[in-house]
């Protein structure tokens, strides 16, 4: 009689299991990005450049499957562009950036983590000029990232928090960018999740143009956004 009772348990718990997983999933996110900024540049003399304050969007989508062995896939894409300006010359400062991760579900329950690897690619310049000249630095590169999201949710709440991390070491410079938010799902069913959420980013490239010549830029501030789970 306890075998058998070991042994429905034991199924149950499987075939919650299997119910809970076995579904294909779309993670959409859209938000807006109110960044501060700052730019060096190691030369034969060093610039430091404190960028204007300006607004971006960032976009993120997620697949996820119940495959066993096979990854989830998300994109997440931003595009910066400030400005700064003082008595000896302007500088403008743009990146996009895209990041194309493999990931998978180590849990998935009130406590979340996900872990993975991808690739960034990095695209930017930064232009300091005046009218007599001009000198521009070129963002170009393409690195293997790490991965690693970790979330929890409040039971019966809709609340819930998560930290994100992604870290780059390539060959022309260093990639990093973190962020934290909060999310409140105002629906919530089998269907469809939609949540509003509020967060802080930082994100930091450091770029090696030449032997003698090192450029760092890095945008940070809060945002905010919604969230879609179908």
């Amino acid at each position: 009689m306890k075998l058998l009772k070991m042994t429905l348990l034991t199924t149950a718990l499987g075939l919650s299991t299997v119910a809970q997983a076995d579904f294909i999933g779309l993670k959409g996110d859209i938000s807006y990005w109110i960044t501060d900024g700052n730019v060096d540049i190691t030369q034969p003399y060093e610039v430091h450049d404190k960028l204007d304050r300006d607004g971006a969007i960032q976009l993120s989508l997620a697949f996820e499957h119940p495959v066993p062995f096979l990854p989830n896939a998300k994109i997440k894409y931003v595009d910066l562009d400030s400005t700064t300006q003082n008595q000896l010359y302007n500088t403008d400062a743009s990146l996009k950036n895209t990041d194309y991760i493999l990931y998978y579900e180590i849990l998935d329950n009130i406590i979340s983590v996900d872990l993975g690897l991808g690739l960034a690619n990095l695209d930017g310049d930064v232009k300091q000029y005046n009218s007599l000249d001009e000198i521009k630095y070129t963002i170009d590169g393409n690195g293997v990232i790490g991965y690693v999201n970790v979330g929890a949710k409040l039971p019966f709440t809709g609340l819930s928090a998560s930290t994100e991390a992604i870290y780059s070491s390539f060959s022309d410079g260093k990639f990093t960018d973190l962020q934290a938010e909060f999310q409140y799902d105002f629906i919530n069913n089998i269907a469809l999740d939609i949540g509003a959420k509020v967060g802080y980013r930082y994100m930091k490239v450091d770029f090696d143009q030449l032997k003698d010549q090192d450029l760092k830029i890095e945008f940070k501030g809060p945002y905010i956004g919604l969230n879609a789970h179908f």
